[in-house]
């Protein structure tokens, strides 16, 4: 938590640092060229080409930035740094924390499991710091394949120190075995897979979250609108709405197959610590409804006057789902899946 709590602080100065940056971005557009002209010359020459004696001079090809159908033609912004430099040596420094936190962290996971010589997700604690583990995992990985998701680092690694600190004051239990009905080599592949696909549907969230508030700024700016200096100054340096929206549904869609493997697998599981492949235990109800809720979400991404904001409520919805499934079911729902308590 320590060294999560270095790199929180990291990304905070990477955003107040980026924020400086607005100043010459600012300054960069009132001096911008006011006419055709001025604006041909700063662009460059434009593309001829001699033909018959003749000169024809074509235009410069536009630069589409975004691709989808009605969105609009917004650049991504700079990022957190915002084209400050010094912004962006605090966001690398945050990456290196945020680094060397994950492996302090699957390092106590690892022990963890060796502690109970069994894997370590019998009870919430130990779910609570894999799922954690697995998050901050997926972020690191994403950001190997070279992807523009360093605006997540700070909204990540609060989320992660507030699970933790839920982890080691409310969760916490010590190690233990686990009753018969979890002796199953399938505890390795359903609870795994939860966990990995819980970590995959929190990233969507946020981008989601992210999303509706870069839309609404957008809308407000396409509209004649003056956002307030904080959202201008937060916003701005977000991916472009349509980005972002693009980011989440591919997250989403990606990770929602494993998802239906995973209840098929509780099922499987279920028939052979219970008898039967599925009794509408509580927990097995919210996943069923936290994969009807993704569902709904994918279709609606494919509907006509569904898509952007309508179909991105009902992502949140759906990972209220999966976070009611975890949470709540395990605290205040009895049911088979209560065997471990917290």
């Amino acid at each position: 938590m320590a060294v999560y709590t270095l790199a929180f602080f990291a990304y905070i100065a990477e955003w107040l640092f980026g924020s400086r940056s607005k100043v010459a971005r600012t300054a960069a557009a009132l001096t911008a060229p006011k006419t055709q002209e001025t604006a041909a010359a700063a662009q460059g020459p434009a593309v001829t080409v001699k033909s018959a004696g003749g000169t024809a001079v074509l235009e410069r090809p536009k630069v589409v930035v975004r691709s989808a159908a009605g969105s609009r033609d917004v650049p991504d912004g700079p990022g957190a740094h915002g084209g400050d430099q010094q912004g962006d040596l605090y966001g690398r420094i945050a990456i290196s924390l945020t680094t060397l936190a994950f492996v302090v962290e699957a390092a106590g996971v690892v022990a963890r499991a060796a502690s109970v010589e069994r894997a370590p997700w019998g009870n919430m604690y130990e779910f609570n710091i894999t799922f954690s583990t697995v998050a901050v995992g997926v972020y690191l990985a994403l950001l190997a394949l070279k992807k523009n998701v360093r605006w997540l680092g700070l909204f990540l690694t609060a989320t992660v120190l507030l699970d933790l600190g839920l982890a080691v004051t409310v969760l916490y239990t010590a190690s233990d075995q686990l009753v018969p009905a979890l002796h199953s080599y399938w505890l390795y592949i359903h609870v795994s897979t939860a966990i990995l696909c819980g970590a995959v549907f929190y990233v969507g969230a946020v981008g989601t979250l992210l999303y509706l508030f870069k839309d609404s700024y957008e809308n407000k700016l396409a509209t004649g609108g003056t956002p307030g200096r904080f959202a201008s100054s937060v916003l701005e340096r977000l991916p472009a709405s349509a980005t972002l929206d693009k980011f989440c549904y591919r997250v989403n869609a990606a990770v929602f197959p494993l998802w239906t493997f995973t209840i098929i697998a509780g099922a499987i599981w279920a028939e052979s610590a219970w008898g039967r492949y599925w009794g509408w235990d509580p927990k097995e109800t919210w996943a069923f409804i936290t994969w009807v809720a993704y569902a709904c979400y994918l279709h609606a991404r494919s509907t006509a006057g569904w898509k952007g904001r309508k179909a991105a409520y009902i992502a949140l919805i759906a990972f209220a789902c999966w976070l009611f499934n975890y949470y709540g079911v395990n605290i205040f729902v009895g049911g088979k899946h209560s065997y471990a308590g917290v």
